[in-house]
């Protein structure tokens, strides 16, 4: 499977649009995490368990937006946007949320 934030693919034609397809994750910090990241945001210094966190739902929402593509029996997906929120004031979840369009190929 293709997958391009491009709107085209270079050197193949787009047959058809197959539709809109994404993907999400839902993540929940975890406290001793939180409270590692913190000491390590006063030392310097980056915060690998947030940044594996972030990886890791990132490959979980465009795992599911790429199989809801092949269900579709798309070729590629075009135009993928990935996004990263906080969801809630305290409640100390992450998103990762991912769409694009699917596509068949010539």
């Amino acid at each position: 499977m293709i997958i391009t934030t491009t709107p085209t693919i270079e050197g193949r034609r787009i047959a058809s649009y197959r539709g809109i397809v994404s993907g999400e994750a839902i993540l929940g910090a975890n406290v001793f995490r939180d409270f590692f990241a913190s000491i390590r945001d006063v030392v310097g210094g980056r915060a690998g368990s947030y940044e594996r966190v972030l990886r890791d739902g990132r490959d979980t929402a465009l795992q599911e937006m790429i199989e809801e593509a092949q269900r579709l029996g798309a070729h590629a997906i075009v135009g993928v946007h990935l996004d990263y929120g906080a969801l809630g004031k305290n409640e100390g979840m992450m998103m990762v949320s991912v769409s694009g369009t699917a596509v068949t190929l010539e």
